[in-house]
């Protein structure tokens, strides 16, 4: 991977060694049952074309950093690459996000898995652009949940970082949840509580609450973030008014979490939003590559 596109994904927060396994996964996909037949028969060798990525709907963009790296993969050269809208720029229909020139060989084999990646990210930076609009003006955050495609985790959650949501922790190791079927098995939310400290002292710990009463418990013993699991918005209120007794505590509302109801929720006081259908539900932001072959080489 070039030095400049390997910077790119540093900056992003992506793991470069983990997206490019990704991307040749991807392509392999394509290439199972032998080379690209179509293109070969149709095709001469050296033809060039001009291209663009283009937004066939309003939304949000993401996925350009993941483009150059299949664009790499099957070597079409990056200085026939201009990048017109980066990665969270808002784009209509019609707009151009990036210009390609170059053989036209490899840019259709890199075609559909280029745009599977972009739409599927797009789709999702959309989605949560939608909630971040929802919310604007309160002091509260939308934020994304585990229930991710399997495999896609990375690049979905930095989807919802690009179209202005936060994220929650990437894995199980990372940070605790302490959910209610833990609380069953450890007999309660103390007990659970003692044994994650007692593990990992250090590790961020978050608890699952399904009643004030839960509330109340987890707040006693100097817990400092707060699920609050499918509660209604007076409930949340209720459950808010407890936990800002200590002032650095952050409160998280999460299921039944809808667009209509989203301002209701933050104007209840809670820090965060969560909602798994950024990742789980997000439907694909339409995009499209229109290509104007040119005049082959002189020794096609």
């Amino acid at each position: 991977m070039i030095k400049e596109l390997h910077e790119m994904l540093e900056v992003a927060g992506i793991d470069s060694t983990e997206l490019q396994r990704l991307v040749d996964l991807s392509l392999a996909e394509d290439l199972r049952f032998g080379p690209d037949v179509t293109s070969e028969a149709t095709i001469p060798v050296g033809q060039e074309a001009e291209g663009e990525v283009v937004a066939r709907q309003p939304g949000i963009v993401c996925g350009v950093t993941v483009a150059l790296v299949v664009l790499e993969a099957v070597q079409f050269p990056r200085s026939g690459v201009t990048i017109i809208h980066e990665d969270g720029d808002a784009v209509e229909a019609g707009d151009a996000v990036l210009h390609l020139s170059g053989p036209l060989r490899p840019l259709l084999l890199a075609e559909r898995t280029l745009l599977n990646f972009m739409t599927h990210m797009s789709g999702i930076a959309t989605a949560t652009n939608s909630w971040v609009r929802a919310l604007e003006g309160t002091s509260c955050a939308v934020r994304d949940t585990r229930k991710t495609t399997p495999g896609l985790r990375q690049i979905e959650k930095y989807s919802v970082r690009r179209g202005g949501g936060t994220n929650h922790r990437m894995g199980l190791g990372d940070a605790a949840l302490i959910k209610d079927n833990h609380i069953a098995a450890a007999g309660g939310i103390t007990r659970a509580v003692t044994a994650i400290r007692s593990a990992n002292p250090d590790i961020s710990l978050e608890v699952e609450c399904d009643t004030l009463e839960q509330v109340r418990e987890a707040i006693s013993i100097q817990c400092s973030l707060i699920l609050l699991d499918n509660m209604d918005v007076d409930t949340i209120r209720a459950a808010v008014e407890i936990a800002r007794r200590s002032p650095a505590v952050r409160v998280e509302a999460s299921g039944g979490m809808t667009l209509e109801n989203a301002r209701a929720v933050a104007r209840a006081g809670v820090d965060y939003i969560a909602v798994g259908s950024l990742t789980h539900s997000a439907a694909s932001l339409d995009l499209g590559l229109d290509i104007v072959p040119t005049t082959p080489t002189a020794n096609s």
